[in-house]
């Protein structure tokens, strides 16, 4: 008897989890293939320190082969679901097509970099989504520094050394504050660099981490200012240059670096599959099936989950809810063939981390407000569970970051026009 197929599309924090308990629970009674356009999932939150030089890359790529025991992983980029036959097209990183039929099928594709109609942004930005990206603001800092002590003019030292960031949400924050801190680094070993580089926070809100609980919000804008970092709140880009950036009080700021992490949204794919959605996620029901198609769940950014704790509207686009209903969605599916009852998605918030650089952090750990040194321990002790693979890496990379000078030099490996903002994979390096 052929065994069921169980068909995952992305390996993000709701794709994984989903192919990991799914494992777990079918073992050999199902056939489970990730299909995902890399053969890693990537652990996003420690994407700032990846960029600072703190941890190295491959310690939060956590291979899908070696870690999804019983999987089979499929490198591609999915580009057509038939719902009706039941089988998802892909094309492989050689540019073949293939399919895939499935009899489940869990749609996790997660999300890309959020795009505002701002002049100039598209062409002169570049997001903070994926590893590409990652590396190549690491490279593109410390090329900025060397340039900038070389350089005669004031000005063009001014330039190269002004980093701004829009959005101060967790990723914007956490780049800014790691940014600033690996500048210094960066400035302390080149003794005739006479200007001390500056990072720029920047964002339409009224504080930092406005999505967070306030007390987060003052701990994080209290390290950022006495470090150094130029906050400014109620204030965006309105438009973009090659030599700078125009703000929206009219201040003209000369920089070569704009990082732009005003926040996410859905991948483009979930708008061609037809389906019904809100705020262009997947509309499921409490199980994380799509509506009409019952052997159709989704799960993570890509879809709308109703959020049981604020009747009426939808969980927020965050790891936390992913990761869970990843599990979920593992668990219904299991429950569909027979093993288990179906549960609906309930999730208590369990708090936040912000890793600040340094010893520095905001936490509030089931809602107790810590900050300093307490604050740094739930939060690297925090990132050490949830990751699933290379603790002991990571681990390792803290210690010697905090014993031993940072290397920090420029490979050149992903070049500016590689990772364009405009991107549907910025996990992935486009090839031109």
């Amino acid at each position: 008897m052929t065994k069921p197929r169980v068909v995952i599309v992305g390996a993000g924090f709701a794709g994984y989890h989903a192919a990991k308990a799914l494992s777990r629970l079918a073992g050999k009674r199902a056939e489970i293939v990730v299909l995902n356009t890399t053969d890693y999932f990537l652990y996003l939150p420690l994407l700032p320190e990846v960029a600072a030089g703190v941890v190295e890359p491959t310690r939060i790529a956590v291979p899908l082969a070696g870690t999804l025991d019983g999987v089979r992983v499929v490198v591609g980029e999915a580009d057509r679901v038939d719902l009706q036959n039941r089988w998802v097209g892909y094309r492989s990183v050689e540019g073949d097509h293939g399919q895939l039929a499935y009899d489940r099928l869990v749609l996790s594709v997660g999300s890309v970099n959020k795009l505002l109609p701002i002049p100039g942004v598209t062409e002169y930005a570049h997001g903070f989504r994926g590893l590409p990206e990652a590396l190549y603001l690491h490279d593109h800092v410390v090329r900025q520094v060397e340039l900038a002590e070389l350089a005669e003019d004031p000005a063009e030292q001014r330039s190269r050394t002004t980093f701004v960031v829009v959005g101060a949400g967790y990723t914007g924050t956490e780049v800014a504050a790691h940014g600033q801190l690996f500048t210094d680094r960066l400035m302390a070993q080149r003794p005739h660099l006479k200007v001390r580089p500056r990072w720029m926070l920047l964002d339409v809100a009224p504080r930092v981490l406005p999505e967070l609980d306030q007390r987060l919000s003052v701990t994080a804008d209290r390290v950022l200012r006495r470090r150094g970092v130029d906050v400014r709140m109620g204030t965006s880009v309105s438009e973009a240059t090659p030599d700078g950036v125009m703000l929206t009080d009219g201040e003209y700021v000369p920089t070569c670096s704009l990082v732009w992490c005003v926040g996410v949204r859905p991948d483009p794919f979930v708008a061609e599959l037809g389906l019904r959605t809100e705020k262009g996620r997947l509309v499921v029901d409490e199980y994380l099936n799509v509506p009409g198609y019952p052997e159709v769940f989704a799960c993570g950014d890509a879809a709308a989950v109703p959020d049981a704790t604020r009747p009426g509207q939808i969980c927020a686009m965050t790891a936390q809810h992913a990761q869970r209903q990843g599990k979920l969605a593992a668990h219904n599916i299991a429950a569909s063939y027979g093993r288990g009852t179906r549960k609906t998605y309930k999730h208590r918030d369990l708090g936040w981390v912000v890793d600040l650089g340094g010893k520095e952090a905001a936490a509030n750990p089931l809602h107790v407000p810590l900050a300093g040194l307490p604050a740094k321990t739930v939060t690297r002790g925090y990132h050490l569970y949830a990751m699933p693979s290379n603790r002991a890496r990571v681990g390792a990379d803290w210690l010697l970051d905090a014993a031993l000078p940072r290397p920090a030099v420029q490979l050149g490996l992903v070049p500016a026009n590689a990772v364009p903002l405009e991107s549907e994979s910025p996990e992935m390096v486009r090839r031109r």
